[in-house]
């Protein structure tokens, strides 16, 4: 990964502030023609398709995940430039097998930048990167705001967070894509639990967060495997606020994968001085994949249609999340 150090750059997180309700900010929109440009290419990935193409087919390649049994229902993955975090994000994303049909993703992480309460979803048409176009799903949209999440485009505009993510997902899903980004901010675990569950029917959920930053690498070792363990139990309640950037958005997957039934697997636990050499500061990534009784549909897709009865995965919430 060598060929990577010379233009990808460290991000660091953005100064807490203040921050503003989520159901007082309202809908905007960022970009031209209602597609969000990319804002981490050149700087977390590369910025040419064809460079950008080869760097996560590789990764993918290398990774070797010890797959979980059941149906793929979550992934956790870090999102930190993929010199640092690349390749325990391909771990948790070579879990997820190559897809024919549509992939519809819902992903979750935090705002790094704009102060937030609860969730706020894109109100854009599309998010583009390198590797092409991939349509925001509105359906999924409608499914958030009624679970009590808002259309607002500002904690999107400029955070990398989700953007990292999608060159994995287009990868194994190609042109048939769908995503809904979601920016969590200081939110209730039951709030975020809800909003998980009304999603997770017709979705794969994919949290994006990186686990301890800037202590020395013994000290962030021993702090991320505590994390890990509380993942791996599905304990939101031992996760603290420092043990993860997007702890809000990972303590609500875990709420509910616990009240669903899943189970987690751990795939990956490094840190950046595993590529970096830097053992004085150092950030922590993980790869988790969450499953669920084995049925028969494909990941990402919704688990009935026409009216027939839910199946046993079948997690939709039937409340608002208020």
């Amino acid at each position: 990964m060598r060929d990577l150090r010379g233009w990808l750059r460290w991000r660091v997180r953005g100064a807490t502030r203040p921050l503003a309700s989520a159901a007082s900010v309202g809908s905007r929109r960022h970009g031209v023609n209602g597609v969000r440009s990319p804002v981490a290419a050149g700087r977390f990935y590369p910025a040419r398709a064809a460079e950008l193409a080869g760097i996560v087919d590789r990764l993918l390649a290398a990774a070797r995940p010890s797959l979980p049994a059941g149906e793929l229902r979550a992934l956790v993955a870090p999102h930190a430039g993929y010199v640092y975090s690349g390749a325990v994000a391909a771990a948790a994303f070579a879990a997820l097998p190559p897809q024919a049909g549509t992939l519809r993703v819902a992903l979750l992480g935090p705002s790094h930048f704009t102060p937030l309460r609860g969730a706020a979803v894109s109100g854009a048409h599309a998010w583009q990167t390198p590797l092409g176009t991939v349509l925001v799903d509105g359906e999924l949209r409608a499914t958030a705001v009624e679970a009590g999440a808002v259309v607002d485009d500002r904690p999107h505009h400029g955070d990398h967070a989700l953007e990292v993510e999608l060159p994995f997902l287009q990868r194994r899903a190609g042109a048939g894509l769908r995503a809904l980004p979601v920016a969590i901010g200081s939110s209730r675990v039951d709030e975020t639990a809800c909003l998980v569950a009304a999603l997770a029917g017709d979705a794969l959920i994919v949290v994006s967060t990186d686990l301890s930053h800037y202590h020395d690498d013994v000290t962030a070792r021993k702090l991320d495997r505590r994390t890990a363990q509380a993942v791996l139990a599905l304990d939101d309640g031992a996760i603290r606020e420092l043990d993860a950037c997007g702890a809000s958005a990972l303590r609500g997957l875990l709420a509910h994968a616990r009240q669903a039934g899943w189970v987690c697997t751990l795939l990956d636990l490094r840190t950046s001085a595993d590529t970096s050499g830097d053992l004085r500061h150092v950030v922590g990534y993980g790869a988790f994949a969450l499953t669920a009784r084995v049925s028969n549909r494909p990941v990402g897709q919704p688990t009935h249609r026409g009216g027939r009865s839910p199946s046993p995965g079948r997690e939709r919430s039937d409340r608002r999340c208020t």
